[in-house]
């Protein structure tokens, strides 16, 4: 028996077929191979992946010893690295307590940067979010604003982006965490500011809400630091891998039309990766 699929809601657009790749996350070597780790190795997987069809990279900065790190020392070496490798698409940072704890650190270390990001990614489930978001906003970054949504988090996030005043919606996107593809979590989403969508999962929730975000065409993301696993279970050998699997997601959704019936769902679709 076919499953009915609900109908999609009407989402401000993103690039939905040039996902965004999240390069490591919050992996670490023993994660398998496929986690690059040093300045150079992720300047060469962000190569491989933007050849497969990624359109904006994400990176974790590590220390020579493995530790997120935020400091320019460490940020501004991976960015050069990757400028240098030839990977043109625009380029994202995680500002998270995974690479400094302390809010008012984290405030420091953005405010030191000498080599800037394209983008931030911040989190609302974490505190001070909005000030950090705003300081990036301010240094001239554009901000993923990330909101968990279904899991253990439960509903502040969402409030705390709410709360904050969007003064410059075209530099903001509401980086949506699900953690299951469940359509109603979409529909949560009605009447947020006029920001970009970006729909993303971890883990086994990762492909589920990659094909959901397809029907949506909202943005996208994959990456090791996301899922380790290809759509078929089999383990992925690099970013490269996923981001081609990724691609195929979404093409065959542009090619075949949307869940319900064709139609697009929101206005025009942007025409490239946003900065």
């Amino acid at each position: 028996m076919r499953v009915p699929v609900p109908r999609p809601v009407p989402l401000p657009l993103s690039c939905a077929v040039s996902p965004v790749v999240s390069l490591n996350g919050a992996r670490s070597g023993a994660d398998g191979p496929a986690v690059p780790m040093s300045p150079a190795d992720l300047a060469e997987s962000a190569r491989a992946a933007v050849a497969a069809g990624a359109g904006e990279v994400l990176v974790h900065p590590r220390t020579p010893c493995g530790r997120e790190s935020l400091s320019a020392r460490v940020v501004g070496p991976v960015l050069g690295a990757m400028r240098g490798a030839g990977v043109l698409v625009p380029l994202s940072v995680a500002v998270s307590v995974g690479a400094e704890p302390d809010p008012a650190g984290r405030l420091e270390r953005v405010r030191s940067w000498t080599v800037l990001p394209d983008r931030a990614v911040v989190d609302f489930g974490e505190p001070a979010a909005a000030e950090l978001a705003q300081a990036l906003l301010a240094r001239g970054v554009a901000v993923d604003a990330v909101v968990p949504l279904g899991g253990p988090a439960g509903p502040e996030p969402m409030a705390r982006f709410l709360a904050w005043p969007v003064r410059e919606p075209g530099r903001v996107r509401l980086a949506a965490e699900l953690a299951s593809a469940d359509p109603a979590l979409v529909a949560g989403l009605r009447g947020l500011p006029p920001v970009e969508v970006l729909l993303y999962g971890r883990e086994a929730a990762a492909w589920p809400v990659l094909r959901l975000a397809a029907r949506c065409s909202t943005g996208a993301r994959t990456g090791v630091g996301d899922v380790l696993h290809l759509p078929d279970g089999r383990p992925a050998r690099s970013n490269a891998e996923l981001v081609a699997a990724a691609r195929a997601v979404l093409d065959g959704a542009g090619r075949g039309g949307h869940a319900d019936g064709g139609h697009a769902v929101g206005g025009p679709a942007a025409t490239g990766a946003s900065r």
